[in-house]
């Protein structure tokens, strides 16, 4: 008898086994709710490309957990790369995607669950951002966060008032390079980086805003936030900012304005110099899974004050191009807004 119930108690198992495998590869047996994000401002290929990542399933690059179902067109006439792309991506979304459209974001964030904040326009950002946070959506604010530190000093204090999370960032933080140079064993601990990227400009914002964005974030994945004080020089082919850490080290980022425009990073290590390929492979994904990751949880992989570090790094190199190349204190404009 003892026999006989030990065997039953091995098939009880089994079968028991068999039913958690078969109910893991069942879709939709048991998983999460796939999450429905809105978008607002469809001026941006960053829309098309992060909805066919997250709806088609059948994309070799496709990000599971969340899919775009609805969007606010936004758009701000005075910016030529909205006026003249927002009906064209706003169409792509409706048609290919069938995305459905709402007449304020107030309507959107009633529809969803997290939002995509895409305006390509850094200076609407935080009036399109409050009623989110009023709505308690989780929110991620693409490039440009905002067009003044000021700004963006009140969007982080509007998301710890109403306690709705968000996270800001190039999506070349993730990159895959530019992260195997930071996690890498070889240069024993970075003691200073050199990125540089393309600097187109808009008028409407700051120089380093628009695109300078991009390699300034490389240089604060390789050095993290701590800089106190930069230096810039900025003539017709190039610009260059220099940054000193609390620590001594120093970073520097160069945009580039003529010539070849390539992205690209270097991190002097106590042990091993290492650098990215140029030109750096780039793609959306890794930001995806971050985002995706980012609205399952509410944790921001980016802490609010990094975020505001770095655009007062930006401002106070702002700073520094208008006084000469003097060196500015990050303290100035973060005491001084």
């Amino acid at each position: 008898m003892y026999e006989k119930d030990e065997a039953m108690k091995k098939r009880v198992v089994c079968i028991a086994s068999a039913l958690v495998v078969l109910c893991a590869a069942v879709p939709g047996a048991a998983q999460t709710p796939e999450i429905r994000i809105g978008i607002i401002g469809t001026d941006t290929s960053h829309v098309t490309a992060f909805t066919k990542m997250l709806n088609d399933r059948t994309d070799r690059n496709h990000v599971p957990g969340a899919r775009v179902v609805a969007a606010f067109k936004g758009g701000s006439p005075d910016v030529e790369e909205s006026r003249s792309r927002i009906d064209r991506f706003a169409a792509e979304l409706k048609d290919k995607w069938g995305v459905a459209f709402v007449n304020s974001i107030e309507e959107l964030c009633d529809r969803v669950d997290a939002v995509l904040l895409e305006s390509v326009d850094g200076r609407p950002h935080l009036s399109q951002v409050r009623p989110v946070f009023k709505a308690k959506k989780r929110v991620f604010i693409d490039k440009p966060f905002t067009a003044s530190y000021a700004d963006a000093r009140e969007v982080v204090r509007l998301s710890r008032e109403s306690g709705v999370p968000f996270f800001s960032s190039s999506s070349l933080r993730f990159n895959d390079e530019v992260q195997t140079v930071r996690k890498s064993d070889k240069h024993g601990g970075i003691m200073g980086a050199f990125t540089f990227g393309p600097e187109h400009l808009e008028p409407h914002h700051p120089d380093l805003f628009w695109y300078g964005i991009h390699a300034i974030e490389m240089l604060y994945t390789l050095l993290g936030p701590g800089c106190e004080k930069v230096t810039r020089i900025k003539t017709d082919s190039a610009d260059t900012i220099v940054g000193t850490w609390k620590d001594g080290r120093v970073g520097t980022m160069r945009g580039l304005i003529e010539g070849q425009q390539d992205y690209g990073a270097v991190a002097f290590g106590k042990k091993a110099l290492l650098a990215t390929p140029v030109p750096m492979k780039s793609d959306y994904r890794n930001l995806v899974v971050e985002i995706v990751k980012f609205f399952q949880t509410g944790v921001p992989p980016i802490p609010p004050d990094e975020t505001l570090e770095i655009i007062a790094f930006m401002e106070a190199a702002e700073l520094s191009k208008a006084r000469g190349g003097a060196a500015v204190a990050l303290a100035e404009v973060m005491r001084g807004k």
